[in-house]
């Protein structure tokens, strides 16, 4: 690493940026400035692409308006961004989803990953100990439908 490279790195912001993906679903909260007011706009859409550099580091967000594709390069560590969240997880195949362009209505849908591991369903009980003390009841040798097929 020359030192460039050890100063971007080393001053990178400390900010809680989630963890997302190509083909996540985001929701990105800009500060806008009109005037003396200052306020925050939403820009939510699916991520097609991300750009890792460091401190450059830069992610497109494309969203569906009116029937208008509308794409927005937002960079990761800027001022401007208030705040990101993570609404859904895709499943994809590809890191640049540039073939979304071309695609529209249910075509252009993504699958949602499966996250019933990392969400925490609850496991299924352990047996209890009333349940261990019971012994299983196991039918007369002569009763069962097993031992009448071997008899006739």
């Amino acid at each position: 690493m020359n030192t460039l490279e050890k100063l971007s790195f080393g001053n990178l912001p400390k900010n809680k940026i989630p963890a997302f993906k190509a083909g996540d679903v985001v929701k990105v909260f800009c500060k806008i400035v009109e005037g003396e007011k200052e306020r925050i706009q939403v820009f939510e859409g699916v991520v097609i692409k991300i750009h890792n550099n460091g401190i450059s580091s830069s992610f497109v967000v494309r969203k569906v308006s009116y029937g208008i594709g509308v794409e927005r390069i937002f960079p990761l560590y800027a001022p401007t961004i208030d705040r990101i969240e993570l609404l859904t997880s895709g499943r994809v195949r590809r890191a640049k989803l540039y073939y979304l362009r071309n695609l529209s209505g249910k075509k252009a849908r993504i699958t949602e990953e499966q996250r019933a591991l990392l969400v925490g369903e609850p496991e299924p009980e352990a047996p209890t100990a009333e349940a261990a003390a019971v012994p299983e009841e196991r039918p007369a040798e002569g009763t069962s439908p097993a031992a009448k097929k071997e008899t006739t």
